[in-house]
């Protein structure tokens, strides 16, 4: 079995904890909707990242909410360069599957999709 990385990431309204846990719960979502055979048991560890416009929340709360609390969650910053996706929250999700990694399917909702042309 192998480990793989799921991206995603998503672009929020506003800067609340409202706005960051909704954007961010959506987002885990879509990933569990777009790789059905991901099963909270099989993931590794996810990394969260914010741009520095959001400081709100922590978009590790929306998981525990879902119920992954017994993974490991780790918040961080996005670094900051010119010009970037403002208000955008980003997930590497890490993966035990027996999937190769053409059959991980990452997610990129709304304007995040700008992140990744190629597969959004």
């Amino acid at each position: 079995m192998a480990v793989r990385g799921i991206r995603g990431a998503t672009v929020v309204g506003n800067n609340t904890p409202e706005e960051i846990l909704r954007g961010t719960h959506k987002l885990l979502e879509a990933i569990v909707e777009a790789n059905p055979s991901l099963i909270s048991e099989q993931i590794v560890s996810v990394i969260f990242t914010m741009t520095d416009d959001l400081d709100a929340a922590y978009p590790a709360k929306a998981a525990r909410q879902i119920g992954w609390d017994q993974i490991p969650l780790l918040c961080s910053r996005e670094i900051a360069v010119p010009g970037s996706l403002p208000k955008c929250v980003r997930i590497l999700l890490h993966w035990n599957t027996d999937l190769t990694q053409s059959g991980i399917k990452h997610v990129y909702l709304g304007e995040a999709a700008k992140l990744r042309p190629d597969i959004s």
